[in-house]
């Protein structure tokens, strides 16, 4: 579709380098949209707002310790110790703590996935997650239970500071950015809310580096 838009406007399929570098001169010359204040501290007000939405949060030190605190969740709310992970999240020693992991795209049976974060929003509670091979959006999206594992350092006061984020760091943006604030829920029967309608039941968040 959007290969259409841009024939009809005489432009070549792909943008060129020119182009490219228009829009990225008008991004980066727009004046920033008011923003709510923020004399809250970012990590405070991150917890106190995904607690709001019906998230779970909990603190580890390092990231070495997220194995022992997984198994701990799963086992408190009796959910299996199997799970889809990402990738880069498969040199943790999960044995150790009897999870068994697998690094692929989430599947509709998967019960447990267990991803990163890029980064999270204390404005909204929101964490914000990157599609990629490595980091298929399927795994947060279609097990019923979704465990972020959270760098702290890498909450930013607003959405707007998450995408300033993403320019900086990335300079293209991947084929989807997902905002997740708390498991799925719809009011849409009776405007009654029910939880995990299209999505998780549960989102869980463990803080790395992140208690006080």
């Amino acid at each position: 579709m959007l290969a259409l838009i841009r024939e009809r406007q005489g432009k070549p399929p792909a943008p060129q380098p020119r182009e490219i570098e228009a829009v990225r001169a008008h991004l980066s010359a727009h004046t920033l949209n008011p923003v709510p204040r923020d004399g809250w501290a970012p990590l405070a007000r991150f917890r106190e707002r995904a607690l709001s939405l019906a998230s779970t949060l909990d603190d580890v030190a390092q990231r070495t310790d997220v194995p022992a605190h997984v198994a701990a969740y799963l086992k408190e709310h009796g959910l299996t110790l199997r799970a889809v992970c990402w990738r880069e999240l498969l040199e943790l020693d999960w044995q150790a703590s009897g999870i068994g992991v697998e690094a692929r795209a989430g599947r509709s049976d998967d019960l447990v996935g267990i991803t990163g974060a890029y980064c999270a929003i204390a404005e909204t509670g929101t964490l914000v997650t990157l599609s990629g091979p490595d980091t298929p959006p399927s795994v947060s999206l279609l097990p019923e239970t979704h465990i972020a594992v959270m760098d702290a350092a890498r909450v930013v006061p607003t959405m707007e500071d998450a995408w300033q984020l993403m320019r900086v760091e990335l300079g293209s943006l991947p084929r989807a950015v997902n905002f997740i604030s708390g498991p799925s829920r719809t009011a849409d029967i009776e405007q009654t809310v029910t939880l995990g309608a299209h999505g998780p039941y549960r989102v869980h968040i463990i803080l790395v580096g992140g208690s006080s």
